[in-house]
């Protein structure tokens, strides 16, 4: 089937994104005798890595430890596991070392070209690609893909014109198409739903304080009529409904890493409550009502003539403490010694146990990710082909996979491209 006067297979990819520059690229390499043709529908390729990360692409994350690494993966983390074992981070710096791109490491982890501008990426991509022969077709959106007997695919283009491929790759990530075709062809789909978003929230606590972030906060979320998980010995479950780092006011409610990885985590019971649940946060990060209480009750103590509102404690926002003790009804005057009892316990509260109530959800730049996808038990991980279509493959988001904000969702684009690409060409030889 092969054209262009190569002798090889014809390898048609679908989607010209992370995954799909990945996985043609690791064809041609390993094949140079196949015909490695990617189809965009867009004008141009690779959209979502020149917008991602405010323009700057987080490639990666610092984290090159699998066991570590799946646990930033609310769906899809067993079987990425042994995939990583093949492809990790690591890998994907040298991968782009070897291009002339290098990564440098940020504070929280996340890793971007040391240019700061995603455009450093495409661009190696872009070269790698046609260095290999890969056919850059963009504009060139796919209708269908049908099965040919007794083997291969005809992929047909909008257009009309049609291609018979020995195999295809599918990396239309969460776009309808890709899944239609892929359900058409037997695979069971997981309805995408949104994730990675923020939490629209209207409360006069939070009112004119849109900036304000505070470190290390416990935000915790209960969807709206989910009732609260136990284990088999009656205790406690771990929670991923439970997330504790940055929080960010924002002048439609809250953000920050946070709240970003509840809407990851709880993507399917928020999309099922309609974004309605109760957000509870402990600004704090530490300790509990009694030990908020206690510290409270200490500071009344050693400061009895100290105006409340003057000075914040536990390092808090000053606006943000203003707001909270405002909210127990202490007033602008109010000194500690004339705090109650009922008073330091309703601070406490507010301090360690805040409930916020949600009520629909934000959007988080330019980051649009879904959970949701091409069912994970008809894939092959160690080939990324379809258990239930030989020829076929798929890799990146348009499979039941996401990961949380941080380069999470790049990494497992370039490992399963990586693993599909290297699948095809083997297969091929």
């Amino acid at each position: 089937m092969a054209r262009w006067g190569k002798s090889g297979p014809e390898v048609v990819v679908i989607g010209g994104g992370a995954a799909g520059f990945f996985g043609a690229i690791a064809a041609a390499r390993s094949c140079p005798t196949a015909t490695v043709t990617i189809l965009e529908a867009k004008a141009k390729f690779l959209t979502k890595v020149l917008i991602s990360g405010g323009g700057r692409c987080n490639v990666t994350h610092h984290c090159f430890e699998p066991a570590q690494l799946i646990q930033n993966y609310p769906r899809g983390d067993r079987p990425l596991r042994g995939a990583f074992s093949r492809f990790q981070p690591q890998d994907t710096v040298d991968w782009f070392k070897a291009e002339g791109v290098a990564l440098k490491t940020e504070s929280d982890g996340r890793m971007f070209p040391t240019t700061d501008d995603s455009e450093t990426i495409a661009e190696a991509l872009m070269h790698a690609a046609r260095t290999a022969g890969v056919y850059l077709r963009s504009r060139s959106p796919v209708s269908n893909v049908t099965r040919l007997e007794p083997d291969g695919f005809e992929v047909t283009l909008r257009n009309g014109e049609t291609i018979n491929a020995d195999a295809v790759l599918v990396t239309t990530g969460s776009a309808t198409a890709g899944h239609r075709w892929a359900e058409k062809l037997g695979h069971t789909i997981a309805s995408p739903v949104p994730s990675l978003f923020t939490f629209n929230v209207k409360d006069p606590r939070l009112k004119d304080l849109a900036g304000i972030a505070v470190d290390g906060a416990i935000a915790t979320l209960i969807p709206e009529n989910e009732p609260p998980k136990k284990s088999k010995k009656g205790g406690k479950k771990n929670n991923p409904l439970q997330q504790i780092g940055p929080l960010l006011i924002t002048h439609w409610g809250l953000s920050g890493p946070a709240v970003l990885k509840l809407s990851a985590w709880g993507a399917r019971v928020l999309h099922d409550s309609d974004y309605r649940g109760t957000l509870r946060v402990n600004w704090l990060g530490t300790g509990n009502l009694e030990t908020a209480r206690s510290h409270l009750t200490d500071w009344k103590g050693e400061h009895p003539k100290q105006t409340v509102i003057s000075r914040p404690l536990f390092s808090l926002p000053k606006r943000l403490w203003q707001r909270l003790a405002i909210a127990t009804n202490i007033t602008a005057t109010q000194r500690w010694g004339d705090t109650s009892k009922k008073q330091l316990g309703r601070l406490a509260q507010e301090l360690v146990q805040g409930e916020f109530a949600i009520a629909g959800k934000g959007v988080f730049k330019d980051e649009f990710v879904t959970c949701g996808g091409i069912s994970l038990k008809e894939i092959n991980f160690k080939t990324m082909e379809s258990k239930v279509q030989p020829g076929l493959y798929f890799a990146g988001e348009v499979l039941d996979i996401d990961g949380v904000t941080g380069g999470f969702n790049f990494q497992s684009a370039w490992t399963t491209g990586w693993i599909a690409g290297g699948a095809i060409a083997e297969s091929s030889t």
